[in-house]
């Protein structure tokens, strides 16, 4: 990296940002389906954690739902990323609709854990947070057999019928850092706690946390941009805080930023969550660059080129779920 003059203002961007295959999958999926099938086209809860990303495709003529009983008999639907649970397929199926699964299929590998581990009946503890939508989505696949683990705190209130048959699964958008503490803590009350056979948190989590921490340690200020919904763009403002920035925050955009956050700053971190569309981050240069911030650093920590097929409901004739 370059040394820093004393006058000099920087930024320092992450490489990996923004959209991982997983998003870019989902967001192309409702695209497709507007260009193959016309407005308009439903889709169940945000297709993914950012506002202006459902706000363009609600332009474009997409209906966003809370519940699939909000969809009209025999339309389309489409499910998010953060995947749904069997009961949301089994009530599509009821209702005649339509159905385009964008579910990433990094948690479509958590749910078929949870299915596999629950067959053979193990006690499954989920890492993840309360109420969101891919921890609902996991649980639903074995309600019966998984209990949430919610943060260090709720390690203790676990309890189990066969420590011997004990596994953990988690969310795909958790900081690494606090699930590696939360499991060892679990380890420590469950000797035998079995892992998973894979890393549950995806690999675009880890790289956008990792790239953050190479961005931290040179910057006073980390803005990341992500919407207040996204966990895993809330956990970059965390690891940026644990990591050596003096402050870190999230914004939805540039308009966003408070100018007070600069006052004394000559080195500022910018990343972005993985549901994030570049524009956002090119406009929150655009900002900086206009108070003084015209040295920009790309830092690449991690190499990323994963890319998944389309939904394969748009790589044939949509068809009513059976």
């Amino acid at each position: 990296m370059e040394p820093q003059t004393s006058t000099s203002r920087r930024v320092l961007v992450a490489r990996p940002r923004g959209y991982c295959a997983g998003v870019d999958r989902a967001v192309v999926a409702v695209e497709k389906a507007l260009e193959q099938y016309g407005a308009p086209i439903y889709v169940r809860k945000q297709i993914v954690h950012n506002t202006h990303v459902v706000r363009t495709l609600e332009a474009r003529g997409a209906i966003f739902v809370d519940e699939t009983e909000e969809v009209p008999e025999g339309e389309i639907v489409v499910f998010s990323a953060h995947g749904v649970s069997p009961a949301v397929h089994e009530e599509a199926r009821q209702r005649g609709l339509r159905t385009i699964d964008a579910t990433c299929p990094l948690v479509t590998k958590v749910h078929n854990e949870a299915k596999r581990f629950a067959a053979q009946d193990y006690d499954i503890l989920l890492i993840g947070h309360e109420g969101h939508e891919e921890v609902e989505g996991t649980s639903g696949e074995a309600p019966d057999h998984i209990q949430l683990v919610d943060g260090l705190d709720s390690v203790d209130k676990v309890q189990v019928k066969d420590p011997g048959k004990l596994v953990w699964l988690s969310q795909t958008t958790l900081s690494v850092d606090e699930t590696t503490e939360t499991v060892a803590r679990l380890k420590e009350r469950f000797p035998t706690l079995l892992d998973p056979p894979s890393d549950d948190i995806c690999y675009a989590t880890q790289n956008r946390q990792t790239a953050v921490k190479e961005i931290a340690r040179e910057s006073q200020l980390v803005i990341v941009v992500g919407s207040e919904n996204s966990s895993n763009s809330k956990r970059l403002v965390e690891v940026a805080k644990d990591y050596g920035a003096d402050a870190a925050y999230l914004v939805d955009d540039a308009s966003f930023i408070r100018e007070e956050w600069l006052d004394g700053v000559t080195t500022v971190g910018l990343t972005s969550g993985a549901s994030v569309p570049d524009e956002l981050v090119q406009g929150v240069l655009a900002y900086l660059a206009e108070r003084g911030f015209a040295d920009v650093q790309e830092v690449e920590a991690v190499e990323e080129s994963m890319r998944f097929a389309l939904p394969h409901e748009l790589r044939k004739d949509l068809r009513v779920v059976s």
